[in-house]
């Protein structure tokens, strides 16, 4: 990774704003763009976590988005500065006013690093942050590109020299960014999801929980997290419920996260009552009390058909679950298969429930893998490893732009 980060140094451009910075002894300004602060899902939360966690001696963080919804609970109070540019369309006068503020932002507030997130920040934000003195430009991809329109399929391989590094979260998605986008594979490098393990232990008593829950009868309790659409596989996760319900007739199925798709959670609804999961399967909404419902929890299922790199699937594994998951994306880096947990193909209903009856016939088999699982996670997918990890990637940009401006000014 490091050889990675070095290497960018023929591709960067000079830049006064970091000179600056450096003279001054000022910590490092960065802008995280992105399109939309409306949901916690993972590319929210990783965020939030980077400004968070990120040394306050050494960066100094803002946010811009282009739209924000503060009922949200964990945008009601961001721990730094916000700007909200009220972009609707890229192309209209307003879009070049919204230009206008964001240029005269990077400008006069010093910002030395621009970090985008999504197609619209990473697009059209990063070519307006280029023309803004030139700050570093570094790009988050989170997933395969399926949130992508044709006209963003487009624009992103004439775009890919635009920017001085990208971000991968898995190397899944970094291979898709080279062999797709065309990026240099010099200039993409993986920076996996950390989470904060302390956020997933909980004293609270697993019978306790599961009384309060209603759950004191069940003979397993199955969960899956994550906002319901249909890229995340869970009407395959109720197919495979009613496998495991004709062997564990007071099997529970829990389905926790935010409605995103609103006529897929009503297709989801008629699956169940086709299926006759009704006294199984509960939807449970958003969960603050993640802990609280993986302690209660048998096994984790994540039987996605696209992902990036899952939050939730590490924080099952943190929390000691063994998880069934299918082999897309990044969850291949995350579980160990037979190991940690099982890995099934896309779509493979049989096996997921076989694997899932599998962990429900044998609690020490399961026990064995959520172990290991706890281990992985200590090992690699710590929000301090994550930190470390970024600090270092910052660190050589800023050294490899300083070296150009020293040779080259």
């Amino acid at each position: 990774m490091g050889m990675a980060v070095k290497d960018t140094a023929d591709n960067l451009l000079e830049s006064e704003v970091t000179a600056t910075h450096t003279a001054r002894n000022e910590p490092i300004h960065i802008l995280f763009l992105i399109d939309t602060l409306c949901e916690s899902g993972g590319a929210e939360r990783m965020l939030l976590n980077m400004i968070r966690l990120l040394p306050k001696s050494r960066f100094r963080c803002s946010v811009a988005t282009f739209r924000i919804d503060t009922r949200v609970p964990i945008f009601a109070d961001l721990p730094c500065p916000l700007e909200v540019l009220p972009l609707r369309k890229t192309y209209d006068w307003s879009a070049v006013k919204v230009a206008w503020r964001l240029r005269n932002f990077i400008r006069a507030e010093k910002v030395s690093i621009v970090h985008t997130f999504f197609e619209t920040s990473d697009l059209w934000g990063g070519l307006i942050a280029k023309s803004a003195g030139n700050p570093i430009l570094v790009s988050s991809r989170r997933d395969m590109g399926i949130l992508r329109s044709t006209k963003h399929k487009l624009a992103y391989k004439p775009m890919g020299r635009l920017f001085d590094l990208v971000l991968t979260v898995s190397e899944q998605v970094r291979h898709f960014c080279i062999q797709e986008d065309g990026v240099d594979p010099v200039k993409v490098v993986t920076l996996h999801n950390g989470i904060e393990r302390e956020k997933l232990n909980t004293s609270e008593d697993r019978q306790q929980l599961r009384v309060a829950a209603g759950l004191e009868g069940a003979s397993g309790v199955v969960t899956t997290l994550g906002h319901i659409r249909k890229v995340k596989g869970i009407d395959i996760f109720l197919r495979a419920a009613a496998i495991v319900r004709s062997q564990f007739p007071n099997a529970m199925f829990l389905v926790a996260g935010d409605i995103s798709e609103a006529q897929h959670f009503k297709e989801l609804e008629e699956l169940v009552e086709s299926l006759d999961l009704t006294t199984n399967v509960r939807f449970l909404g958003n969960q603050e009390n993640v802990a609280g419902l993986f302690k209660m929890s048998d096994v984790f299922c994540l039987l996605s058909r696209s992902e990036g790199f899952s939050n939730a699937l590490v924080e099952a594994m943190a929390a000691g679950l063994p998880c069934v998951a299918t082999r897309v994306g990044g969850n291949a880096e995350a579980v160990l298969d037979r190991e940690s947990g099982y890995l099934v193909e896309n779509e493979d209903v049989t096996n997921a429930a076989e694997c899932i009856v599998r962990l429900l016939r044998n609690p020490e088999l399961g026990r064995r893998m959520g172990q290991a699982g706890r281990r992985i996670v200590d090992e690699k997918f710590t929000a301090e490893v994550m930190i470390r990890t970024l600090v270092r990637i910052y660190d050589g940009l800023l050294n490899a732009r300083r070296q150009y401006i020293r040779t080259n000014g």
